[in-house]
């Protein structure tokens, strides 16, 4: 589930939240009798970005419960915290920010179930967070099976949360005043990439391939400079499918380039099956065994 351009993404997000949080560090103090009104910047402070405000605490022992709970590493322990969080502090607004931390650390061990679980808990708070939607989209994604009764359903629950992220992208990101826009561009570029490889991750399951072709497409032109390896060998098994082999096999060497230090992980392995089974195809350099169908791609 982990794709490169997921992850830097994630990291940017992990950059903006800690701004986010420390801009929670000030406000741990009661809120100014008069603060600068909303969407303006009070007097000799740079303008703040367009956007959500950032999630701030009321008062010192709130702030103080959110620190210690923020600085835990561990994915289980963290989820822990933020419930007794929300338990003495039912009102806060950072309850937000220690449930993203435990979506991410359970996302970085790769536990799709408490990923998706940590994830529901953000939305709950903020239904419009891009980064909880995608991530508890993207997971919806990978783990609905054809044999699910109720698949449809879960893959138009994905398909929505991930349509919506790249609306809220532009209205509900909490980002503090002084952050780059590069990261900002980079971070956004990042949502998108994986909102449409979600949806033609869908396409693909569904075996609409053109829809496929176009979503899958739209996730790599989305970030360019962090191509996901997953999305490039999806494309490649879509066009394989559309029987478009000269551009498949493009796209399967493609993969195979992206995984050159990864050659025997799962994504490295069914590229360079892929790019095999098309260069016998094409009339190209063919190994030995003969070429299997295509077949569909691992799991991120």
């Amino acid at each position: 589930m982990k794709r490169s351009a997921v992850i830097l993404a994630l990291a940017i997000a992990g950059i903006l939240s800690f701004a986010v949080s420390a801009g929670a560090q000030t406000s741990g103090q009661p809120a100014a009798q008069n603060p600068a009104p909303a969407g303006q910047a009070a007097p000799g402070a740079a303008a703040p970005p367009a956007g959500k405000r950032p999630p701030q605490t009321k008062s010192q022992p709130e702030f103080d419960a959110w620190k210690a709970a923020a600085g835990i590493a561990d994915a289980a322990a963290s989820e822990k915290a933020a419930d007794d969080f929300a338990t003495k502090f039912p009102d806060s607004e950072v309850r937000v920010l220690l449930y993203k931390n435990a979506m991410r650390l359970y996302l970085n061990a790769n536990n799709s179930e408490k990923t998706e679980v940590t994830g529901r808990k953000v939305l709950s708070l903020d239904g419009d967070d891009p980064e909880a939607l995608v991530t508890v989209a993207e997971v919806i994604a990978e783990r609905t099976r054809d044999t699910d009764m109720d698949k449809d359903q879960r893959y138009a629950e994905a398909i929505s949360m991930a349509q919506k992220a790249m609306q809220t992208l532009e209205t509900d990101l909490s980002v503090p005043a002084g952050t780059p826009q590069e990261r900002i561009d980079a971070y956004k570029a990042g949502v998108r990439s994986q909102a449409y490889s979600i949806i033609g991750t869908i396409d693909f399951k569904k075996e609409d391939y053109p829809a496929a072709q176009e979503n899958l497409q739209k996730s790599i032109d989305a970030f360019p400079s962090e191509p996901s390896a997953v999305d490039v060998l999806r494309l490649a098994l879509t066009l394989d499918k559309l029987q478009k082999y000269p551009d498949a096999l493009k796209l399967a060497n493609r993969a195979v380039d992206l995984t050159q230090k990864q050659e025997t992980s799962v994504v490295g392995t069914a590229a360079r099956r892929e790019r095999d089974r098309l260069q016998q195809l094409t009339g190209g350099a063919a190994p030995a065994p003969a070429p299997a169908p295509a077949q569909t791609p691992p799991k991120n």
